[in-house]
């Protein structure tokens, strides 16, 4: 093989290495920066499986918010109406946060089954909410005349 054609194979080559370790590295960071969404009842199911971060939706429980002492850790209870989850938050939470409302509290879930967020965001007013907090509450089985479960346990 002559000089010229080695030197022009290896620059292909070095090209084609060069892309399969960008895309290697952006479907790496794509898949870190991944966070899915799950529902308390898919979250009781082991669908949010490992120690990976994921988005839990789904409403503050009633009676359920509690702060411990001074400090800026609260925990709460979300919940579908089905399945209740409960979250442990560190932080200030957003003005908008309270009792009976939406929330979605990004973080992971620990041995002992409490998901420790690390960011928690509530509705936006009185009349919105989340699409994925409203589709958790349709897929969810929640009757809107009697406030009742009607799909099963996982």
């Amino acid at each position: 093989m002559n000089p010229a054609r080695k030197q022009k194979l290896m620059i292909v080559g070095a090209i084609v290495a060069g892309a399969a370790v960008v895309t290697g590295l952006l479907l790496y960071a794509f898949n870190e920066g991944l966070n899915a969404y799950f529902q308390p009842n898919e979250v009781a199911a082991g669908k949010a499986k490992g120690s990976h971060q994921f988005r839990l939706g789904g409403m503050v429980k009633e009676g359920s918010l509690v702060r411990q002492g001074e400090g800026t850790t609260i925990n709460f209870i979300t919940t579908d109406f089905c399945v209740d989850i409960p979250v442990t938050y560190t932080g200030v939470l957003p003005d908008l946060f309270r009792e009976k409302q939406g929330v979605i509290a990004l973080g992971k879930m620990d041995d002992k089954g409490v998901f420790q967020a690390s960011e928690i965001v509530a509705k936006h007013d009185e009349n919105y909410m989340p699409p994925e907090v409203k589709a958790t509450m349709d897929a969810g089985g929640k009757n809107k005349d009697a406030g009742l479960c009607t799909s099963k346990k996982p």
